[in-house]
């Protein structure tokens, strides 16, 4: 499998007033194409300084960040753009979904900014809808969705424009035990269809769903390690019915 992200030596450092904040510390990992991997870590650890240098949002103060063969590291803001909606589906714990418009148009927006006609996105973006099973909630705003539907349409958001890499911080935490299960299932299908995903989170349990965990702590690589212990959402899915 080919490389499709490589941080070489990555430190990242803030200034706040007269201290210097050390979020990363020469970090160094690789992961291929087609990995699920988890970013793990305290508050404070640096797995969110990583995310959002992993995902173009923030560059790094050193070192070198290799995405799918080009070193972004010292991109300006409008090229880091240019290459977040290319590369990167990102799915947040928010949400992140604009109040007064469908899902389909929820879905469709990254393809606005790629230059798609009308026709050929809702197009687009009915099929995503459909590949997460919210085919019928196309019209439907987020007041009109479930805490875990709003998270589908979210996640078909992410796929809309094929990424490399779909990005998800902590995309269980705003949601009851039943409805994360479900979408982490969800998400070991898209892994199981060849998707690469990259996973923030602080919880085990939600950790252990992917094949590969690398914790983070005061800035460093604590443990990268092939998670033997993987989690499968279906079987938790009928522990917790069953337990209900």
């Amino acid at each position: 499998m080919s490389t499709i992200i490589k941080t070489e030596n990555v430190s990242k450092v803030y200034q706040m007033g007269a201290e210097r904040i050390h979020a990363l510390r020469s970090v160094s990992i690789e992961i291929k194409k087609g990995e699920y991997v988890a970013f793990m870590g305290p508050s404070g650890s640096g797995k969110s300084t990583l995310m959002n240098i992993v995902g173009c949002l923030d560059t790094p103060t050193d070192g070198h960040y290799i995405l799918n063969g080009n070193d972004v590291s010292n991109m300006a803001d409008n090229e880091l753009a240019t290459v977040r909606n290319k590369e990167i589906g990102f799915v947040f714990q928010t949400f992140n979904l604009l109040p007064r418009a469908s899902s389909l148009d929820n879905v469709a927006l990254p393809l606005i900014y790629a230059g798609y006609g009308k026709s050929q996105r809702e197009e687009i973006a009915l099929a995503a809808l459909e590949s997460v099973g919210l085919g019928s909630r196309a019209k439907h705003k987020p007041n009109e969705l479930s805490g875990g539907q709003r998270q589908r349409v979210a996640i078909a958001r992410a796929l809309v424009n094929n990424p490399s890499i779909i990005l998800a911080d902590e995309p269980t935490g705003n949601l009851d035990t039943k409805t994360s299960y479900e979408i982490m299932d969800l998400f070991e299908k898209l892994h199981a269809k060849g998707n690469t995903i990259i996973m923030v989170t602080h919880e085990d349990d939600i950790a252990h769903y992917a094949h590969r965990i690398v914790r983070l702590r005061d800035g460093l690589v604590e443990s990268d390690i092939i998670n033997e212990n993987i989690t499968i959402p279906a079987m938790q899915a009928a522990a917790h019915n069953s337990a209900s």
